[in-house]
């Protein structure tokens, strides 16, 4: 039965955001920039100790044992942390929480494509300057009036990071708005936001555990600013619901950012390999943005973006591809492991061979 006129009037509709594939079948997956290593030790290590009658339990609302580590990590007080269910429940929360004015949000024309999707939900009016024809956010865009700004750094797809002169400029010129900085990809970077904090009451650094620490199936992502922020943020996390956090997400969330050794040679090892791909692709023709991120985003100039992006998953090597008009040449490839990398790019020597 179609549902009548008259109710669908005062039905909220968005245009939904549309994740990578998640293939069930064994293929090469190079699609959703997930980390190719396993977590640190000591995340199986405290599952493998969780009890499970303590599952009848509610899970700490605060997430005490989790903010109290990621403080500890980074030198902040506790209360200037929030978590939530991986990095898009925090920005979500950030875009009910601090984008309220009638003024336009701004971020980039061609960016993470959540952002455009909280913003029709929540009916939050936005702009977006276009990047320039490098990929690059034309920091004099941001310099107007506005209802906030937000931007990833590194950005994504582009994968382009800015060093922290661009982000503090982009803060100098926007006192009066809240400006997040999306730091998803930060760690194969270069240095963080994070360290502006104290000089900038309008900024809001989020990260994940999706990326650097090899948990995206756990669901973890943090906020860092002021005190008086991060309370804002609580104010509407307990409005919603108080416990956002599993009891497994928060203990193993906080083993992971205890051994600093391996994240630091889990991050070592993948910017390795995205240098000997970077070198594998420029042999074989392609071109690319100079990746800040665990993922490249490449194209050639003799192949059609969609025939490669196609055959390749034909032969069960997924990559992220787009249909949109200025980067529908462009394919953005995850950085796995050597081995993975290395089956890529048989492929790619083959397909040369073929297209030529």
């Amino acid at each position: 039965m179609a549902v009548r006129e008259e109710l669908l009037k005062n039905i909220r509709t968005v245009e939904p955001y549309v994740p990578g594939e998640q293939p069930q079948e064994k293929v090469i997956k190079l699609n959703t920039n997930e980390n190719p290593y396993p977590p640190a030790p000591g995340v199986k290590k405290e599952l493998d100790s969780l009890d499970p009658a303590d599952f009848r339990l509610y899970p700490d609302p605060a997430s005490g044992v989790l903010v109290k580590a990621l403080a500890e990590n980074y030198g902040v007080r506790e209360d200037q942390i929030f978590v939530g269910v991986g990095s898009d429940d925090v920005l979500s929360l950030c875009f009910l929480t601090f984008f309220n004015s009638e003024k336009p949000v701004l971020f980039p024309d061609i960016t993470y494509s959540f952002y455009k999707v909280w913003a029709q939900l929540y009916r939050i009016p936005y702009e977006c300057p276009p990047l320039d024809r490098d990929f690059r956010i034309v920091r004099t865009d941001y310099y107007r009036e506005n209802g906030g700004i937000i931007f990833p750094n590194p950005n994504a797809p582009t994968a382009i990071y800015e060093g922290l002169d661009f982000v503090e400029d982009i803060l100098r010129h926007n006192r009066d708005s809240i400006v997040i900085v999306d730091e998803a990809y930060v760690d194969f970077a270069g240095e963080s936001a994070m360290g502006l904090i104290g000089k900038y009451d309008n900024l809001i650094v989020t990260q994940t555990f999706s990326k650097s620490r090899s948990m995206a199936g756990m669901r973890i992502g943090y906020a860092v600013s002021s005190p008086d922020l991060i309370r804002c943020l609580n104010d509407v996390k307990y409005s919603f619901n108080s416990y956002t956090m599993s009891r497994a997400a928060l203990v193993c969330g906080a083993a992971a950012v205890r051994d600093r050794d391996y994240f630091e040679e889990n991050i070592k090892k993948i910017k390795e390999t995205r240098e000997r791909a970077k070198r594998e692709l420029s042999g074989l023709g392609f071109e690319f943005t100079d990746s800040g991120a665990n993922f490249l985003f490449v194209r050639h100039p003799e192949y059609d973006g969609t025939r490669l992006f196609t055959r390749l998953k034909e032969a069960g090597i997924y990559v992220r591809h787009w249909e949109d008009e200025r980067i529908r040449q462009y394919l953005r490839i995850t950085v796995g492991t050597d081995e993975e990398m290395e089956k890529l790019f048989e492929f790619l020597r083959d397909y040369e061979e073929t297209e030529t």
